[in-house]
């Protein structure tokens, strides 16, 4: 056993430098010309940012490895001697609320000028028989251990404990989570899939003419000298000092509009190739709608999967099956980290679904503000905003998945955390146990199914000419 704890440790090493390079890569290439070789404080925070939330997701099947390695012990307190799961998780989510509420609101700012409670007792250890009845209803003479059996309704106590200052911390930012991962990952559980099948359909069919390239090329090119215009009449806006909501509400309709074009932009360029290599470019932009076909195709399946699992095991009481639970252990059964590998790909699956949630309610609805994250073109306040995003909600997607798949993750420190001990403090209980938040989750994500069924068909056509609104 102590092999396979070294064995696991090393994993988790390799793992963990593994994700702080890639984070470096991703950096270094969705990063913007202008920010090339400065804003270094920032870039910092963005790659421990996103280290800390894709290392958050992958502690969940590392806390189930770790508790497979005393499973089979034949020795008490085999358990002792394996990762300290429970301590790791507090640190993770106490760095992580520290870098969304502190650490990249000052960056941004800078940048731009659950399981049952388990206890013990020194006192009288239990005999090897049991021996209760109406007149020896305790062990041993003047102790306080007593048979629960004989005892009347009226002696039931409910126990009030103290919870740590980490877990409180832990159980904030997990409601503060919770609130928009079920508002963007019931949008995005469905709009994820759903938009890479519907982007398919909505596919150009064949290569337009020259003479419609110039038609449409030309009406962008009109709309692009509106939205110039309206970008000089915000920023004398701001130079005077006139920065009132009407000011706000043009800028989110400026960058709307923007995002918008450039859409409509790279549609064009897809129908009409040029270069020496159009019929080449063609060829792969084909390809590429045939691989969001079968991506959305894969992921709607995963999404249904998640949606009835949620009501099968979750929203009914008692659950009518362990449904993914027993899907994870049964391919455990058949190699030892293929569960472990699926448990964490549903989880990454769910955590991408909260993403693409809030990007399609932030460019329909311009609720938040916007901050797409384009290759090569992406300025540090739009990466942190993002981080800022992930980090938050990875929170709730951990503690959604511990509750989810509880069956499966058993005994482990995830759930000891953001099972029973989140559920039952005082005030935030009736949150989960009610179910409002997953009853949300399926709300949203079954108006989103029927907006696409409605909605999702249609083409979008290039926007008119842009006015901002007096």
């Amino acid at each position: 056993m102590g092999d396979f704890n070294l064995a696991l440790v090393i994993v988790a090493i390799v793992v963990c430098v593994i994700v702080f390079l890639f984070n470096i890569y991703l950096l270094v290439n969705y990063q913007h010309p202008d920010d090339a070789n400065q804003a270094y404080f920032p870039k910092f925070v963005v790659v421990l940012g996103l280290s800390v939330a894709a290392i958050s997701i992958l502690m969940l099947p590392a806390d189930v490895a770790n508790r497979q390695a005393c499973r089979h012990a034949i020795y008490n307190g085999a358990c002792n001697f394996t990762l300290p799961m429970r301590d790791l998780w507090l640190a993770i989510y106490i760095v992580d609320a520290v870098l969304v509420f502190f650490v990249i609101p000052f960056a941004m700012f800078y940048y731009e000028g659950d399981q049952d409670k388990h206890l013990s007792s020194s006192t009288t250890s239990f005999p090897t028989s049991w021996d209760f009845s109406s007149s020896q209803q305790c062990i041993g003479s003047g102790t306080r251990q007593c048979s629960a059996y004989t005892a009347s309704a009226s002696s039931e106590k409910t126990w009030t404990m103290r919870t740590t200052f980490p877990e409180y911390v832990v159980a904030l930012a997990t409601i503060v989570g919770s609130v928009l991962f079920s508002i963007f990952g019931g949008v995005g559980i469905a709009c994820l899939p759903l938009g890479l099948i519907f982007s398919f359909i909505r596919r150009p069919k064949a290569v337009i003419t020259r003479s419609q390239y110039i038609k449409e090329a030309t009406e962008l090119g009109k709309k692009a000298r509106d939205l110039k215009k309206a970008a000089d009449a915000l920023h004398q806006e701001e130079r005077s000092g006139s920065k009132g909501r009407k000011w706000r509400k043009n800028v989110k309709a400026v960058e709307k509009e923007l995002l918008q074009l450039e859409d409509d932009v790279k549609a064009l360029e897809e129908m009409y190739p040029q270069g020496e290599k159009a019929e080449t470019t063609w060829a792969l932009t084909v390809l590429g709608y045939l691989a969001k076909l079968v991506l959305g195709i894969l992921g709607l399946i995963v999404s249904v999967a998640w949606i009835a699992h949620i009501v099968i095991y979750l929203l009914i009481d008692p659950p009518l099956s362990p449904f993914l639970n027993e899907v994870f252990i049964k391919l455990d059964d058949v190699w030892g980290l293929l569960g472990t590998a699926a448990f964490a790909f549903f989880c990454f699956y769910l955590l991408l679904a909260v993403i693409a949630g809030a990007m399609m309610l932030g460019l329909r609805l311009v609720f938040i503000t916007i901050h797409p994250m384009k290759w090569g073109a992406t300025l540090m306040n739009s990466f942190l905003f993002n981080v800022g995003l992930i980090l938050l909600c990875s929170i709730s997607v951990i503690q959604f998945c511990a509750t989810a798949f509880g069956y499966y993750a058993q005994a482990t420190a995830a759930q000891e955390i953001f099972g029973h001990t989140l559920e039952s403090l005082r005030g935030i209980k009736y949150l989960y146990k009610y179910n409002v938040f997953q009853i949300a989750f399926i709300v949203l994500a079954g108006l989103t199914f029927v907006y696409y069924a409605a909605f999702g068909w249609r083409r979008r056509r290039p926007s008119g000419r842009f006015q901002l609104s007096s």
